[in-house]
């Protein structure tokens, strides 16, 4: 019988963060919900385990991660999320930029709040979200949100709890991480269900995705990566570089390395970006929009078949426990 891999190690760590929680002195404190939260998800996995199924329902979480600043990536994302929209998905988007986000500048907006206030206690999750173009929705990140990585025990069953609201409400969660190899590249990369790696024709841009790809296969065991190549002249050119890459990592690692396609080279970019606007909503027939919707097309055609990280609650689970917090 096929199994899951993965998952009877996620559910034994689900049950221990669930015993920490019903010990815990705060945990008087907690919901109802936040006490049977993670036993629940752990039986949901182990069901999934025994059966050999997949989990094909829910929340579909995306990270998109870069080797190396200036590749794009902050802009990839919100078209891609405006693209999904347009066809009819209900996206949100996560700024995991944690020091220097900067989703709702490239958009021209104007958060009043961030995560770092749900942090604080000050706001719940739904008072932060934002409105984007084309209704996509956006959780802005704001300097001095790396506390995030020492928040305790209770903090992060609360932060959970209320991650747990927005369940229901997306089809498709994209996380734009900041560039490079840091720790809160790996915290949110490692516990989301895909992983994009976006990366430019330039020789620097390969051999930094390579690195990146490289930490997460044999650090984290990632074994399966989705390549968008940004800035290419066009799709020969991308192609090309998706071969250097493909190339390289066959003879080094065991892993599947997959081509999700190509954002070609266009001024129309750069307009939008100096106006504060996505091509995809200011230039919608432009060739960069084209590519755009063309990858959307392709990523909901071709979901991962197999895969199972859990629903969104899991992948904060996942990344808050990667922390270290206690």
């Amino acid at each position: 019988m096929s199994t899951v891999p993965g998952t009877g190690d996620q559910a034994d760590t689900l049950r221990q963060m669930a015993r920490s929680a019903k010990e815990s002195p705060k945990s008087e404190n907690l919901s109802i919900r936040q006490k049977t939260n993670f036993v629940k998800e752990s039986q949901r996995l182990d069901a999934l385990t025994a059966s050999g199924l997949t989990d094909q329902q829910g929340i579909r979480v995306i990270s998109v991660t870069s080797g190396k600043g200036g590749v794009g990536k902050s802009n990839v994302v919100s078209n891609l999320a405006i693209a999904l929209s347009a066809q009819g998905k209900k996206v949100l988007l996560i700024d995991a930029d944690l020091g220097l986000g900067n989703l709702d500048v490239l958009l021209g907006l104007s958060p009043k709040h961030n995560l770092n206030d749900v942090l604080n206690g000050d706001k719940c999750i739904l008072d932060i979200l934002i409105d984007g173009p084309a209704g996509i929705k956006i959780i802005p990140a704001g300097s001095g949100v790396q506390e995030l990585t020492s928040l305790g025990q209770h903090e992060k069953l609360k932060l959970l709890d209320e991650l747990d609201m927005l369940e229901e409400q997306f089809d498709i969660m994209i996380v734009d991480t900041e560039a490079g190899i840091s720790e809160n590249v790996t915290y949110f990369t490692v516990a989301a269900q895909e992983i994009f790696v976006v990366v430019t024709p330039e020789p620097t841009s390969i051999t930094d995705a390579y690195a990146l790809i490289k930490l997460l296969a044999t650090r984290y065991s990632e074994h399966h990566f989705k390549v968008l190549v940004n800035m290419a002249k066009d799709s020969e050119d991308a192609l090309e570089v998706f071969r250097k890459l493909a190339n390289v990592a066959g003879r080094f690692l065991d892993i599947s390395l997959d081509y999700l396609g190509c954002i070609v080279r266009d001024d129309k970019v750069v307009d939008a970006v100096k106006r504060q606007k996505a091509v995809s909503e200011l230039f919608p027939e432009s060739e960069a929009a084209q590519c755009f919707t063309t990858i959307a097309k392709r990523v909901i055609e071709n979901r991962r078949q197999g895969r199972i990280k859990g629903n969104i609650q899991f992948f904060f689970r996942r990344m808050l426990e990667n922390s270290g917090g206690s």
